[in-house]
């Protein structure tokens, strides 16, 4: 039974409960509503630890709480649509006896409001739309659509906010709520079980740590005796078992430093800040780096076949972190960091792969970059940019790009002006 933390406005958390009630025997719904979105700060870091996955009634709360966790992967948010806007339209054409002409709307994006406009023969002439953000606040929203009122621009205003909207009411303010409908929610909810149905493949693969502190053998040479040795020895591994405990996973020693934690893949996942911390703690205690490497796979074999690669790549290259390679063959490297990378080792285009081989490039090299460029979201990029980031020499960046154009699968677009002195960089991009 997975549990599901609801957070948005009382009357959205209701409804949402409501309907989430035909998941009742897999999914257990727990109400955490909030009088301001601004709250979705405080409810998240107070109760994360209580919920398998967070259900937010809007897009806004999702960002705050994104924010606020370092990480999306166990949130869901109900995607708005313009059924939405639609409702709001036909509520003030009702209760008002016309559809209003000069309207306030609060939108966290123009293009949803446009979108929604476009299709339709009876949209307001005149519009006063106030876009907000993870940084804005209610009474800045208040403010706005009271000010337009007052000053006889508007005739009155639509919000996607319940604290807005009653606020709103209660200065008298003609005031229609964007809110979302049953359809939007049930799609989310389908969503949510689809995402549950994951959490359970991930929960029962197997999941294998590869822990080794580097340069074992030569810290007997600096302890005084091997008593010391011993004592240092017990010190890294308490700390290994209760970082053990809190996966509930068990611990080998293949001795010379080296540790293997059988767990299982979710709860590793869970536990990979954890992790990182322990990784610091065991670096401080031996004086020296620590390297980590996780293999996920369906049999205990094919784990530890996977994280033995995994601690291969870490070692190669200490920049890479705690490196993961999972059950499809996807590398992650420095899991858990701001820089985290993920990328594949295969490609099933022959064609491509006949290009690579041709100028002697590996999959994983090219994998490597493309994730790169499409996790900084670059239209263009310069060897400097690659060598930086990937961690590779500038002759061995400048090599793989214009080996890429040689066979056409990059190309050199223009060169970077600096106002300093210097040859300014060349700037290329993918095909």
């Amino acid at each position: 039974m997975y549990k599901v933390g609801v957070i948005g406005p009382n009357s959205s958390v209701e409804r949402i409960i409501n309907l989430g009630k035909e998941y009742e025997m897999t999914m257990d719904f727990i109400a955490y509503p909030y009088r301001d979105f601004q709250d979705t700060e405080r409810i998240v870091l107070e109760y994360n630890s209580y919920v398998d996955v967070w259900f937010f009634s809007s897009r806004i709360s999702y960002m705050i709480a994104k924010n606020t966790l370092n990480s999306g992967e166990n949130l869901v948010y109900i995607q708005h649509t313009e059924s939405g806007i639609y409702k709001s339209l036909l509520h003030m054409g009702y209760y008002q006896g016309e559809f209003l002409n000069k309207v306030s709307i609060d939108e966290l994006t123009t293009s949803h409001l446009e979108q929604a406009l476009q299709q339709i023969d009876f949209a307001p002439k005149e519009i006063y739309v106030k876009t907000f953000n993870i940084n804005s606040n209610t009474q800045e929203l208040i403010d706005f659509h009271i000010d337009l009122w007052k000053s006889e621009k508007t005739n009155g205003a639509l919000t996607c906010f319940e604290a807005v909207y009653l606020s709103l009411k209660e200065a008298g303010v003609p005031t229609y709520r964007i809110s979302t409908t049953d359809m939007e929610i049930r799609q989310t909810l389908r969503i949510l079980a689809e995402k549950t149905r994951t959490f359970f493949f991930k929960d029962t693969q197997i999941g294998v740590q590869i822990i080794e502190v580097e340069h074992f053998d030569k810290l007997s040479e600096k302890v005084k005796s091997s008593y010391h040795l011993q004592y240092l020895e017990l010190r890294l591994k308490e700390t290994l078992l209760r970082f053990c405990e809190q996966l509930d996973g068990s611990l080998l020693e293949k001795g010379n430093g080296r540790y293997v934690i059988f767990s299982s893949r979710g709860a590793i996942e869970r536990k990979i800040k954890d992790l990182q911390d322990t990784v610091y703690q065991l670096s401080h205690e031996s004086d020296t780096a620590v390297t980590v490497g996780i293999g996920y796979g369906v049999t205990v074999h094919s784990a530890e076949i996977n994280a033995k690669r995994a601690i291969q790549l870490s070692k190669e290259k200490s920049e890479h972190g705690i490196v993961i390679i999972q059950e499809d063959g996807t590398i992650i490297q420095s899991a858990g960091e701001e820089d985290e990378l993920s990328f594949s080792y295969r490609i099933n285009d022959k064609d491509f792969l006949d290009k690579l081989k041709k100028v002697k490039i590996s999959v994983k090299n090219y994998n490597k970059l493309y994730a790169l460029i499409k996790r900084m979201n670059w239209s263009n990029f310069t060897i400097k940019d690659l060598a930086t980031h990937l961690y590779w020499d500038e002759r061995n960046a400048r090599r793989v790009v214009v080996s890429l154009c040689e066979v056409d699968l990059a190309e050199y677009i223009g060169e970077e002006s600096y106002s300093s002195r210097g040859r300014p960089g060349k700037m290329y991009r993918l095909k």
